[in-house]
């Protein structure tokens, strides 16, 4: 079996070849298997992108040729995805400095600054990282739509993740279901955390009383986050911290509720801390995506992303080694 991707030949090919193909070819093991099943069990195809690509002109091809789904195949035999280009319509284009961590064919990683939201919303249709990636793609003459793997919160810094096609991001999305994909973070929090690892298991669901707070409680959805004391100071730690499960605020929620709230944090912090110490140090929640390690949808190979610390957590750093 070899699985290949075929892609841009140069930079002045872009326009004509910014479709990516996914091609498989048939082991003896697959001698006499449906081309559906192929397509479900080889290449992880929903039926939803099955269906759509169907429609597609040679969208989906064996030895360059269209067959039906419940066609047999044979040992040799090369099935052919053709992933046509897309674009988000809705998203206004708008000029904006990015930071590129990573690009290929098919992904697109951004150091996301605090203070940018990922995708608009409604009555936030401009300003956003969305707006300045299409803004990016359209000077470098290509078109994609903007399929964000995973989101971060509009103060959170760090990596995010796009899929520049549609099977991408639904390979992408089948890891991430699977825990399959490393989200690891880098924060600030209140107080020296006495053990130096440790697992935080609440489950996690929204506040009856105020919903969009989230909170541990018995009845909330299992919630996984493991720690790792980085470094201790005289009223704070930095903690590497791994994502189990993908809540929302689940860090935020996490590190509150082992008593240790982020710094800048006003929504998640405690009584017993000083939110106002750190004033016009850290104006936001201390915490940093600082790598995302993931299998690329079509090489297969293993991706590791880093982006270094914001500027203002390297500030917030050097004012607690001082103090």
């Amino acid at each position: 079996m070899a699985r290949t991707v075929a892609g841009r030949s140069s930079m002045d090919e872009r326009n004509q070849q910014q479709e990516a193909k996914l091609r498989y070819v048939l082991g003896p093991e697959d001698e006499g298997t449906l081309l559906r099943t192929i397509l479900r069990s080889k290449l992880n195809m929903s039926r939803r992108l099955m269906t759509k690509l169907k429609t597609v002109d040679q969208g989906i091809t064996v030895n360059g040729k269209r067959l039906y789904m419940d066609a047999r195949l044979h040992a040799g035999d090369m099935v052919e995805l053709r992933l046509p280009t897309e674009t988000s319509e809705t998203i206004e284009p708008q000029p904006m400095e990015l930071d590129i961590l990573y690009e290929d064919q098919d992904l697109l990683a951004v150091n996301k600054p605090p203070g940018l939201i990922v995708h608009p919303t409604l009555g936030h249709y401009k300003d956003t990282l969305a707006n300045g990636v299409m803004h990016y793609w359209l000077e470098r003459g290509e078109s994609y739509r903007f399929r964000p793997v995973h989101r971060l919160d509009e103060l959170t810094s760090g990596v995010v993740l796009i899929a520049k096609n549609a099977y991408a991001h639904q390979q992408l999305s089948i890891q991430l279901q699977n825990r399959a994909v490393v989200k690891e973070y880098i924060a600030f929090v209140h107080g020296v955390v006495a053990e130096a690892t440790g697992d935080i298991t609440g489950p996690i669901d929204r506040d009856p009383e105020q919903p969009h707070i989230r909170i541990v409680t018995e009845t909330g959805y299992p919630a996984l986050t493991s720690y790792e004391v980085l470094q201790t100071y005289r009223e704070a730690s930095k903690v590497k911290v791994l994502l189990g499960t993908g809540r929302t605020h689940q860090i935020r929620v996490h590190m509150r509720w082992l008593g240790h709230p982020l710094i800048g944090d006003p929504m998640y912090t405690l009584p017993e801390y000083d939110h106002a110490r750190f004033a016009g140090v850290m104006d936001r929640q201390a915490l940093h995506a600082e790598r995302i390690e993931f299998t690329h949808p079509l090489t297969g190979k293993r991706v590791r992303i880093e982006a270094p610390l914001a500027e203002d957590l390297v500030r917030l750093q050097a004012f607690l080694e001082q103090v």
